[in-house]
């Protein structure tokens, strides 16, 4: 086993509130909270508005996947920088700062919602919103290694499960939240969409206060010497990477995990819309359900993996994953699938709960692993691969498609590709299970 280098000012070192007392734990909760309801509320917004975008000639196309790629491309752009500005300087400050930038965000994006109000959409307005889009991108890539790398710096380490399973939960809760909201205020302001800019300037508001109430933590590295190679994979993470070998395993077993989600989703509303021929609302009841699953299983994970890093939860979770997505591919029935439409919601509730149960060790345990002055920048090279993974499973899923619908097979089959990824997880890494609040986090 490799010891994990205690952080300075480290709460194995300094006595801490019980959790759920401790200011702290409801300030970053909120926060986070807040600020995944926020980006779900505009960019779901903008998703409806990207559907249909008049070209000319009275045609129409889809710019979705523009959307999302532009979404996304600031993950890889920037996560490397993030995690060198979260070791180098104080991680709450990082925060507050990424918070105050998403009120300014927020304020653009309501001014691009008052141009719209006068020109209506069109490509040149599309263009527009994806320039807010792609600050969106930039300003979550920047909060995201000083919200996941604070956790071990403010709270006891035999807290973090719990912690981590109580964040993951309101984050998924924040997503399904954020696209109802998002859908509500399209139907009810339709001449009025300016009303959504309003809302999320507010929301942007009262995160960037909840994050005030953070307490302050030690500079991880102080006086660390930026250089370019901070902008992708720092050298000295190449190198704890190379030597670290239960922490390269769980960067890339991370990243194959998200490659499947982000095809998964995208599989999840082929099924309902194409192949199950069941229409808008009802396929996003199947989307809505997996985020559902995902925060039960969060929290689940959390409770039974209470001061552990609990290998056998992880297990559990690939184990199910791979199960569930196989379940999913059967072929037969009605429109070609063996469980229907209502079959297939009680087994994307379950799928959801075992993709808590395997994310929250996970994360954990990438918390945990590192040394304390390179956490910053493990979990900016964490999200930066992630990102590469999602981008990926777009072109992924696309060549898979393809094939799928040469050989006339069912939309589902793309769940038997998923299944037989989550199969090779679940065969091949096999972590070990560590008390925590030993200062270490190990793997066979």
């Amino acid at each position: 086993m490799t010891p994990l280098a205690p952080a300075t000012g480290s709460p194995t070192a300094v006595a801490r509130p019980k959790l759920f007392r401790d200011a702290s734990f409801w300030g970053i909760t909120l926060t986070q909270f807040l600020g995944a309801f926020n980006d779900n509320v505009f960019k779901q917004a903008l998703m409806l508005l990207f559907v249909a975008v008049p070209i000319g000639n009275g045609q129409t196309q889809d710019l979705q996947s523009l959307g999302t790629f532009v979404f996304s491309i600031p993950f890889i752009l920037f996560s490397g920088y993030a995690g060198y500005l979260s070791d180098c300087y104080c991680k709450r400050r990082v925060i507050v700062l990424a918070k105050v930038a998403e009120i300014v965000i927020m304020v653009l994006g309501l001014v691009t919602f008052l141009i719209y109000a006068r020109t209506g959409m069109s490509i040149t307005m599309a263009a527009i919103f994806s320039i807010v889009l792609f600050l969106m991108g930039a300003q979550s890539a920047f909060f995201g290694p000083g919200k996941y790398g604070i956790l071990p710096e403010l709270f006891r380490e035999n807290d973090l499960p719990r912690t981590n399973g109580l964040v993951l939960m309101t984050t998924f809760l924040a997503i399904i939240l954020g696209g109802v909201l998002a859908g509500l205020l399209m139907e009810s302001f339709p001449g009025k969409l300016w009303i959504i800019g309003v809302v999320c300037v507010a929301i942007a508001v009262i995160g960037t206060i909840t994050a005030a109430i953070i307490r302050r933590t030690p500079i991880s590295q102080p006086g660390l010497a930026f250089t370019f190679s901070a902008l992708g994979v720092p050298k000295e993470m190449r190198i704890e990477l190379a030597k670290d070998r239960p922490l390269a395993a769980a960067v890339w077993v991370s990243t194959i995990f998200w490659l499947t989600a982000a095809m998964v989703q995208m599989g999840v509303t082929s099924l309902g819309k194409v192949q199950l021929q069941v229409g808008d609302a009802k396929s996003a009841l199947m989307v809505s359900l997996i985020s559902i699953g995902i925060a039960i299983g969060s929290v689940l994970a959390g409770q039974i993996s209470r001061g552990k890093f609990h290998t056998g939860v992880l297990k559990a979770g690939s184990i199910g994953l791979a199960t569930t997505l196989a379940l999913l591919a059967l072929p037969g029935g009605d429109h070609g699938h063996l469980l229907g439409y209502y079959g297939s919601l009680v087994v994307l509730l379950v799928m959801g709960i075992f993709t808590g149960m395997f994310a929250v060790p996970l994360q954990v345990f990438m918390q945990m692993r590192p040394p304390a002055e390179l956490k910053g920048r493990m979990i900016a090279t964490q999200n930066l691969l992630n990102w590469i993974g999602i981008v990926g499973s777009a072109i992924f899923y696309a060549i898979a498609m393809q094939i799928i619908n040469a050989l006339k097979l069912p939309q589902a089959t793309i769940f038997a590709v998923t299944a037989v990824l989550m199969a090779g997880v679940a065969l091949l890494y096999h972590p070990a299970t560590v008390e925590l609040g030993s200062g270490s986090a190990a793997s066979k």
